[in-house]
């Protein structure tokens, strides 16, 4: 019977030992996509504020770091086991070579280089996972500068719009679900007049560019043109110390404050108190208009938005009965009839110096129409969101702005409209976004009760304040910018029946970007 040598039965026993490891290498690789799975389900169970898709690339560029840790190990044990073969073979061959001296041969050699290999490449890999993920918050090293300066409290319900005057005097006028729409004086905070002429929810309000009137929709499938007259209050003098001093002994005496009385249209009620609650302004009530000048009916369904073509000569409705209206403002006849949505229409918006209309709708579309051929007029059909376009808008340059609830704002070039020029992904769905027209910045308003402001190519500027002291606490519906250079720039409104003024300071390095 032969007998094995002590080299063969060494070299045996390595071949067996690298079968069996590449047997457990290969279970490994055959339960990682399992593993990768159970990762995803654990992670997409836990309570974090990043959004779903930011946190799975997170996870599988961890991944790929976890894979090449595996692979230097891999070769390590590999290395060692060759190590110990040899060892193995030289003892059974009566020689002696001590490890410390064989490490320092040509298999310490091979295992630098390859352990070198590994190294780099996995300094490569890991350089370029995190320039993704730095890349992706596109973070900045200038922000814009955000101040709560005024809150607008008065309405009895939620409110869905606001809206800045373009004439003198500057106010600030809100739509709300309490069937009223009040203008402000920005300043001072304090209601100036209240419109109570609609019988639904007021969904929309714009004011008329050069002329004291306002456009206001309403659930109630009408919408109303009504002029206003208000007057701001005069500043209030330095008070003397004698005088407060006086007023501190009469205090007891003068309980309650003599109603100020405003000059306006005989429309005006001055004794409407039907409405007051404890939400309200107490004993100063606002006056109130009941009656409109102009009432527009046509529509089949709730006028959702509304707006004022260039020059205020007509308007432009929509309506959740899937068609928007043009109307002449002079006759109140319908002009035309602007269908083709396959659903609820959801805002409307003209371009400021040109007749042009986009319409947003539920069917997660909008549409470009244009009206500056009298004879003829076209539309276009833009596809470029998953759900609901909640709003689009123009800005002053060739550009339109969409926000969705899929919880993407998209820019659009006017010549080129194939494909955005800027997408801006969120964590929350974006409501009535608005465009600065000097600063060309774009606030987007939340469902989650944050205000975010953006630039035109999609870069994040700011946030703005949110605790439980100040910003709002339900959903945001709307935001509106004020650029006359007042204290407050810009306006936004939400389901907490109250509006807020904001100062937003840009700087300059960011305005030139």
């Amino acid at each position: 019977m032969p007998v094995e040598s002590g080299s063969s039965a060494a070299s045996r026993q390595a071949k067996q030992k690298r079968k069996s490891h590449s047997l457990s290498i290969r279970r490994t690789n055959s339960t990682e996509q399992e593993r990768t799975g159970l990762q995803r389900e654990m992670l997409e169970g836990q309570d974090s504020k990043l959004p779903l898709s930011l946190r799975s690339n997170l996870l599988d560029l961890f991944g790929q770091i976890e894979r090449e840790f595996e692979n230097l190990y891999i070769e390590n044990i590999e290395l060692r086991r060759e190590i110990e073969t040899l060892n193995d073979r030289l003892t059974a061959e009566g020689q002696t070579i001590d490890g410390g001296d064989l490490t320092k041969g040509a298999l310490k050699t091979k295992a630098s280089h390859s352990t070198s290999q590994l190294s780099q490449k996995l300094k490569t890999t890991y350089k370029a996972s995190t320039s993704k993920i730095v890349s992706s918050f596109k973070a900045t090293t200038s922000r814009a500068v955000c101040q709560l300066v005024k809150e607008y409290v008065g309405h009895r319900d939620g409110i869905w719009d606001l809206s800045v005057t373009r004439t003198q005097p500057v106010v600030l006028g809100t739509a709300s679900a309490d069937h009223s729409a009040m203008l402000w004086s920005i300043e001072t905070g304090k209601c100036l007049l209240k419109y109570v002429g609609h019988a639904g929810s007021v969904n929309s309000i714009k004011f008329h560019p050069t002329e004291q009137m306002a456009l206001t929709a309403s659930g109630d499938q009408t919408a109303h043109i009504w002029r206003y007259m208000v007057q701001l209050p005069t500043p209030q003098p330095v008070a003397d110390i004698s005088v407060i001093l006086n007023a501190d002994l009469c205090v007891s005496v003068c309980m309650s404050p003599i109603p100020q009385q405003t000059p306006c249209d005989d429309d005006i009620d001055f004794s409407d108190k039907d409405e007051a609650d404890g939400d309200g302004e107490g004993p100063n009530e606002c006056p109130s208009i009941r009656m409109a000048s102009t009432t527009l009916r046509s529509h089949q369904g709730v006028v959702i938005a509304a707006d004022w073509l260039v020059g205020g000569k007509q308007v432009v409705t929509a309506s959740w009965d899937r068609a928007a209206n043009l109307y002449d403002v002079e006759t109140s006849e319908l002009v035309h009839s602007l269908t083709g949505h396959d659903q609820e229409l959801t805002h409307c918006c003209t371009h400021p110096t040109q007749r042009l209309v986009v319409t947003s709708s539920r069917d997660t579309t909008f549409r470009l129409w244009d009206f500056r051929d009298p004879s003829i007029h076209s539309v276009n059909v833009f596809q470029g969101h998953t759900d609901t376009v909640t709003s689009a808008v123009f800005t002053v340059g060739d550009n339109v702005v969409s926000g969705s609830d899929d919880r993407t704002v998209k820019v659009w070039d006017l010549k080129n409209m194939r494909s955005p020029i800027a997408t801006i992904r969120t964590d929350s769905a974006v409501n009535r976004i608005s465009v600065s027209v000097s600063q060309r910045i774009i606030a987007l308003p939340h469902d989650n009760r944050q205000v975010r402001l953006f630039d035109m190519s999609g870069v994040r500027l700011a946030r703005l304040p949110h605790s439980n002291r100040q910003g709002h606490r339900r959903m945001v519906c709307c935001s509106a910018w004020c650029e006359d250079n007042s204290s407050c720039n810009l306006f936004s409104c939400g389901f907490d029946r109250q509006a807020i003024g904001w100062n937003i300071n840009i700087p300059a390095l960011l305005q030139e970007k």
